[in-house]
């Protein structure tokens, strides 16, 4: 009786953990290059002597899902969707830090954002010059045309990289970091698109059927609770006489 309390307490902790990160990707349904998360969890023994038989749900960092979201045309010139696997490389508030969104912002002085995070190229962020046209390549190679020049001429590259998605979660801010804390490398295969960006890759479909499943789930795990409880009061009461 004591360990189904253990069990059905812990998988409570968890429905309602997957609850949060189900509800977060709904909210997020419509954010430009917003990755979906998954809640993970393992089991752990719990500790001390004569607790063999009893375990508890342990979260751990969420994983994220690597499906494409679906690319829209904008025709803005520093508009860039990546295409299938990859990242932008941005200077978040805790150091490097990636992300699929792609709507690059021009400073003043010529420098590119994203979501007021400096976009990273070869040699750091992106200062541009002044121009008059701009263009953003598959490889991710940004040239512009100067006034009074018939040609384009490149300025900086676009960082990004392609790690594996399993080795990514995302940080306090809400960015792609690697779960160990390292700076990824670029990655030349990695292709984007100028002119378009893409939306969250969130499946409202998929998010409102695993949010109906939790609830049952949760249910569940209560009336596990309520069956646990009730037994172990008839059993104090056969032990009481």
């Amino acid at each position: 009786m004591d360990a189904m309390i253990y069990t059905a307490m812990s998988g409570a902790e968890r429905t309602l953990r997957a609850q949060q990160v189900h509800a977060n990707n709904l909210a997020n349904l419509e954010t430009p290059g917003f990755r979906a998360n998954l809640e993970l969890a393992t089991s752990q023994a719990v500790p001390g002597y004569g607790y063999d038989d009893r375990h508890v749900g342990q979260l751990q960092d969420d994983s994220l899902t690597a499906r494409q979201g679906t690319l829209k045309q904008t025709g803005r010139d520093l508009d860039v969707a990546v295409v299938g696997d990859g990242f932008l490389a941005v200077q978040g508030p805790a150091g490097e830090a990636y992300t699929r969104a792609g709507a690059l912002t021009l400073g003043a002085d010529g420098s590119l954002s994203v979501n007021g995070m400096p976009v990273l190229g070869d040699g750091g962020p992106i200062v541009l010059p002044p121009f008059t046209r701009v263009a953003v390549a598959a490889d991710g190679t940004i040239s512009v045309q100067a006034a009074g020049q018939a040609d384009m001429a490149p300025i900086d590259k676009l960082k990004l990289v392609k790690p594996d998605i399993a080795d990514l979660t995302k940080n306090e801010a809400g960015l792609i970091v690697p779960r160990d804390g390292g700076v990824l490398e670029a990655d030349p295969t990695v292709v984007v698109k100028g002119g378009q960006l893409e939306g969250s890759n969130v499946s409202a479909v998929d998010e409102m059927i695993e949010t109906k499943s939790l609830t049952r789930d949760f249910d569940l795990q209560m009336k596990l609770y309520k069956a646990a409880d009730s037994m172990a009061d008839a059993g104090n009461r056969l032990i009481s006489g």
